[in-house]
């Protein structure tokens, strides 16, 4: 049985990095696409020497030519510009939208068969420029956020609570940025309800914290986080390509869901080898829909300017 082809667009610090706990994992073979000669190429041996240590199966390669990535199973796109200190992910709008355009134009041409999962910022509206320019059913194309946005949170809480990560889960809605939506009604450790582990402040606190976290890290750094994001990105393209049927938050197309009447945005779903093959309906009480309609609004107000650009 020939082994998956899993191409990661950028091989800066979040695409590497994706790349090498990909290969890592033996998810198939990866290829390692980059704009700048010998710099995908370079990381790639790297990567693939590293399997003498942690020995893998699959293939590590680097290339700036697009016939590397010829009928990809799964294309992870992580390029396009880094946030830095005081800025937002909506400032990043412009000029990723750019990349995001021609790299998207890359993919329908060379891996029309392929899954889309997005990285780079500012998510939701990137996630809206690959489908459209890709013109891929929409449960093809799909965003990362959700991935991570609840690792964070749910690494907040064992950290406050000492207890495993491993033990929480929970859902995150919305757009990724600062209006994001954490559900603590909807988060547990090991089945017992949040509520009954933290007081109100305390979520409060720690729900503020993950509506933050990427910023945390920007100015700790002076650049994005990686680390965090590969891993989101690598588990989606896990659960595609082993059918894993999982429950998680992810940025996905909705259009009755939710009422939300067609975008991308964070919503719980199920993840297996059909892509997003279900969209999970919460019942929201007033305030958590208050806050994803206006969640929703911002993703479509910055969907309008993406609009213009293509």
């Amino acid at each position: 049985m020939a082994r998956k082809k899993i191409t990661v667009v950028g091989a800066g610090n979040v695409g590497a990095t994706t790349a090498h706990i990909a290969a890592g994992k033996d998810l198939g073979d990866v290829v390692l696409i980059d704009i700048i000669a010998g710099f995908g190429e370079g990381k790639a041996l790297d990567m693939s020497e590293s399997g003498g240590v942690f020995a893998f199966a699959g293939s590590v390669t680097g290339s700036t030519d697009w016939e590397a990535a010829k009928d990809s199973d799964i294309v992870i796109i992580t390029s396009g510009l880094p946030r830095k200190p005081g800025m937002s992910r909506d400032d990043l709008l412009a000029r990723n939208v750019a990349i995001v355009k021609s790299v998207s134009a890359h993919v329908a041409q060379n891996c029309p068969d392929a899954f889309v999962i997005i990285v780079c910022n500012p998510l939701d509206a990137m996630v809206h420029t690959a489908a459209k320019v890709t013109g891929f059913a929409k449960n093809k194309v799909m965003g990362m956020a959700g991935a991570l946005d609840s690792a964070r949170f749910a690494y907040f809480i064992s950290d406050e609570l000492g207890v495993s990560v491993g033990d929480i889960s929970g859902v995150l809605m919305g757009g990724h940025g600062d209006t994001m939506v954490p559900l603590p009604r909807y988060t547990s450790v090991a089945g017992i309800p949040l509520t009954e582990l933290m007081a109100e402040e305390k979520i409060d606190e720690l729900v503020e914290r993950a509506r933050k976290g990427g910023i945390e890290i920007v100015n700790l750094l002076g650049y994005s986080a990686y680390y965090a994001p590969a891993a989101g990105a690598v588990k989606m393209a896990e659960a595609i390509l082993k059918d894993k049927k999982c429950v998680m938050s992810c940025c996905a197309y909705c259009d009755s869901e939710y009422k939300i009447g067609g975008a991308f945005v964070g919503v719980p779903v199920v993840l297996g080898g059909a892509g997003i093959e279900k969209i999970i309906e919460l019942d929201l009480n007033d305030n958590e829909r208050n806050a994803l309609k206006e969640s929703v609004d911002h993703v479509k107000q910055l969907v309008a300017k993406v609009d213009e650009m293509i």
